[in-house]
């Protein structure tokens, strides 16, 4: 045994060493890496070959954001006919390129779709003066280059990803500029700054634990007016302490054989800081971290003069988000919307279409980096880019299965995952919260920013700013901690570089340690136990954090010291003063609707059916889709059915039009569509549709439709649905009663059951009353008997006791026959008694004779007193047998009558 753990000690040994030696070279080249990044300017981290197009430093408004064109593989070839894909990258500390580190990417999906990518991107050092709308004109004027290189009216207008803190600026954009864009995607981006849930977001809690935003604006100041991107890292790697101090190097020391790449190829984007000037970081800082301004419409407008409202967008809006994602939690994702809208009607009124997707596991950085998230959420909602845009406005979940051998009309799938879009209502978006009664403590730390941020700008901000240089704020940056760790531990170092050469000679003898070693399982437990320590410090920490939040602007003092009313329950704020403005509006719609109604085509009553035969409740399957864009490219019988582009122009409007006056909507299909031969070719393709729909479970108000609409288009007198439908419907209605039958018998069964179980129940509670009371007269007649055994004992005592003063009183005699002189005396004084009691001298003298039988007397007296007690003893405990004998049954549950559980024999 001993020899055995000597070997394995001295593995783990040489393992550990070679480990170790292994670690530190990866660390040199990693400072090598940062070395060359810093040295090329830090160009984004694409893997992919890029170009060009559009350069934001020669604008009339400079920035440092630039135009690329993702130059596509030779074996990913460009659709000329698909729609242009544009990714915008987080500016929030790191540089660009993530959104492209991998061929399994946002990037590498677009171009595998054939569509053809462009890129928007930023440099490490912003340009004098640059601000937040500097920056979001330049992506306008992108985008409208882009516009003129794609024909939006072929191929259909852009679709735009904005990741992070890409994803407010993409929507402020698409906003201010709602017909530049096509569809929208918001992976991991926080609009609703003030929500989450207590106990698991406690980033939102840091301005005001800062005492707001000043403290942003003295780093900015510090630096000559750059604030450094590093501050913004290390505020994300404080989140999870475990995992930056511990977790992820020792990952790759324990991993050293097979980590290195993905390892480098991460840090090559996470090393890499980027800087802001003082007006970029205090207009986030103070209009969304703090001031959650923009899901209120607060934020001016640059362009028109008013303010940005979400509500402009006119395109559909794609959100995902992740349960476990820490940083933007799916309420900060997702509270905007009932902040900007107040009903699900008022969505639907403002014909915006929202579908949200949420992950169970993934991280923040996961939702745009991980090819695991990108090779299926994001490949299967890129694949329903054209579904997205054919969907009634509302809003909507979207769940991707996996696709699997029984998944029904596989025919129509195009990808390896099947995509369905769920009605969903504004509730189901509450149920994700805890509650917001949390974000009225926000509105005082928003306050108390405003005052500290005016103190600060009229004291220390002008002494801070005289005191900084150039060199000193390039400087400081050089000598942080981050930067010049990479550069001291760097081939420039000699005894970094040393391990190079190291490192070449362990991997020539590498010998890994086996999984099972003694030594290598306890040094993975200590790992684990070091995490859980680090990560119970992280929970006692944010608890503090939050707790003193809480006991600081939760208070009633403070909030009415800072000069604020009652919590303000009404989040929409401006967006109620264009109430009447959207009255006018609908009742405009509701006029010019009614107008509609009974003009087009067979393409606009092809897209009202489709509408009328959907709902409002009724999920949508990407296969229906896929059908129905077969069918648009058939020519059938001569015909051909309004192409995709048609049908999807004319869905909104149709969609207006069966809304608001459905009934005659469909009345008006004979004067849409006069042709028979043309109604029938709709009513085929519908009905082939509707069959589709049947598999996924479509009610009978769904078949109702269908009758209405055929009967409609005067296709028949009497509708009948097709024989498959029929069959399938006849086959669900005999599995339902089938069902039925077996659900009563179940019942009745279980019905039986509990009486049957509720009588021997009551019989056995009967049965346990009589043998309790049984019980009890066992219990008082050995009671009684011990009594009685007492007694006699006592008795017995007594008898033993008069026995002894008898045998006394008989030696006393013979000892006065063997004395006759003290008999004489005795006899004096005897005669003397009997002068003064002759009573007592005849007593006296018939004392021997008296006293000897009154001994036999006494002693017979006990002995037949303990026989009578062992008698009565013997018939009461027999009795007491007997009673319980009779008592202890048992029910039969056939007869339910009492059988006897002891048998009659007895020993």
């Amino acid at each position: 045994m001993f020899s055995d753990l000597g070997r394995q000690a001295m593995e783990y040994m040489r393992d550990a060493q070679q480990r170790a030696v292994l670690y530190l070279d990866v660390m040199r080249q990693s400072g090598d890496q940062y070395v060359e990044h810093v040295s090329q300017g830090k160009p984004p981290v694409l893997v992919f070959e890029h170009e060009l197009i559009a350069d934001g430093r020669d604008l009339p408004n400079p920035v440092n954001y630039a135009l690329l064109r993702i130059v596509p593989p030779a074996d990913m070839p460009t659709n000329p006919d698909a729609r242009p894909f544009v990714v915008i990258d987080p500016r929030a500390g790191h540089g660009p390129g993530v959104a492209g580190s991998k061929v399994h990417s946002e990037i590498g999906v677009a171009l595998a779709a054939g569509h053809p990518c462009y890129f928007v991107t930023f440099g490490p050092n912003p340009e004098p003066d640059q601000s937040i709308y500097c920056v979001m004109m330049a992506e306008k004027h992108f985008l409208m280059l882009i516009a003129e290189k794609h024909d939006a009216t072929k191929v259909g207008k852009p679709f735009v990803i904005g990741n992070c803190q890409g994803g407010w600026a993409l929507m402020m954009l698409a906003s201010v500029a709602p017909k530049l864009v096509g569809p929208i995607m918001l992976a991991g981006a926080p609009l609703s700054y003030w929500s989450g849930k207590a106990g698991q977001n406690p980033m939102r809690y840091s301005g005001g634990m800062l005492g707001g935003s000043w403290a942003s604006s003295f780093a900015s100041d510090l630096g000559n007016g750059i604030f450094d991107g590093a501050y913004l890292v290390d505020n994300f790697e404080r989140l999870d302490p475990a995992n930056t101090f511990w977790k992820k190097p020792y990952n790759l020391y324990a991993n050293i054989d097979t980590e290195v790449e993905r390892y480098l190829g991460f840090d090559r984007w996470w090393a890499g800081h980027f800087m802001m000037t003082r007006k970029e970081i205090d207009w986030i800082v103070q209009n969304l971290f703090i001031g959650n301004r923009l899901s209120r419409a607060e934020l001016p407008d640059p362009l028109s003069g008013g303010n940005i409202n979400l509500r402009n967008i006119r395109s559909p809006i794609l959100v995902f988000a992740s349960q476990a994602d820490n940083i933007t939690p799916p309420s900060q994702a997702l509270n905007w919307i009932p902040d900007m809208y107040a009903s699900d009607e008022d969505l639907r009124a403002h014909e915006q279409v929202i579908v949200y997707s949420l992950h169970e596991t993934t991280g923040h950085l996961g939702i745009f980096v991980s090819s695991g998230v990108a090779n299926r959420e994001h490949e299967a909602l890129v694949g329903a880019l054209d579904l997205v845009e054919l969907l009634p406005p509302g809003l909507y979940e979207a769940r991707i299965q996996d696709l699997h051998p029984d998944t029904p009309h596989q025919e129509w799938i195009k990808g390896r995952h099947v995509v369905t879009f769920e009605p969903r209502s504004i509730r189901d978006l509450e149920a994700l919260d805890d509650g917001r009664e949390e974000e009225a403590y926000f509105e005082v730390v928003n306050r108390v920013a405003q005052i500290n941020q005016h103190v600060y700008d009229l004291t220390l901000s002008p002494i801070v700013r005289s005191l900084s240089n150039p060199w000193v704020a390039q400087a400081s940056r050089s000598l942080s901690s981050r930067r010049f760790s990479r550069y001291a531990w760097s081939s420039l170092n000699p005894i970094a570089l040393s391990f190079q050469q190291a490192a070449s000679y362990v991997k020539r003898d590498r010998h890994p340690v086996a999984e099972d070693n003694v030594f290598l399982v306890a040094e993975r437990t200590m790992s684990d136990t070091i995490s859980r320590s680090l990560d119970t410090w992280r929970d006692i920490r944010d608890r503090s954090i939050e707790a003193m939040f809480h006991g600081i602007y939760g208070s009633p003092w403070l909030r009415n010291v800072v000069g604020l009313d009652e919590p303000n329950r009404d989040r929409r704020g401006i967006l109620n003063s264009d109430t009447a403005l959207h009255e006018e509006l609908h009742e405009l719609r509701l006029q010019l609707t009614k107008a509609q109604v009974n003009e087009g085509g067979p393409a606009q009553a092809f897209a009202r059916i489709l509408i009328y035969m959907a709902g409002e409740e009724t999920f949508v399957d990407e296969r229906a889709f896929n059908m129905l864009e077969s069918l648009a490219k058939d020519r059938i019988k001569g015909y051909t059915l309004p192409d995709l582009a048609s049908i999807k122009q004319e869905l909104r409007e149709q969609w207006r039009i069966v809304k608001m006056h459905p009934k005659a909507a469909i009345a008006a299909l004979p004067k849409l569509v006069p042709n028979e031969k043309q109604r029938s070719l709709i009513w085929e393709a519908v009905a082939e549709i509707a069959q589709l729909k049947d598999v996924l479970n479509v009610d009978e108000q769904t078949q109702a439709r269908f009758a209405e609409i055929a009967c409609a288009l005067e296709l028949c007198s009497a509708w009948e649905p097709p024989a498959e439908v029929v069959a399938k419907l006849n086959q669900q209605k005999a599995q339902a009663e089938a069902d039925a039958l077996a659900q009563i018998e179940h019942d009745l069964k279980a019905k039986v059951d509990a009486e049957k179980a509720e009588v021997f129940a009551a019989a056995k509670k009967v049965a346990d009353v009589e043998i309790a009371a049984q019980v009890e007269k066992i219990a008082a007649a050995e009671a009684e008997a011990k009594a009685r055994l007492a007694q006699a004992t006592a008795d017995l005592e007594d008898a033993k006791k008069e026995a002894a003063q008898a045998k006394a009183e008989l030696e006393n005699q013979a000892a006065l026959k063997a004395k006759p002189d003290t008999q004489a005396k005795s006899v004096s004084a005897v005669r003397a008694s009997v002068a003064l009691s002759p009573t007592s001298v005849e007593v006296k003298k018939e004392t021997p004779v008296a006293a000897k039988k009154a001994a036999k007397k006494a002693a017979k007296k006990a002995t037949t007193a303990r026989k009578a007690s062992k008698t009565t003893a013997v018939k009461a405990a027999k009795k007491a047998i007997t009673s319980t004998q009779q008592a202890s049954l048992t029910l039969d549950e056939d007869s339910l009558k009492p059988v006897a559980a002891w048998p009659s024999s007895k020993k």
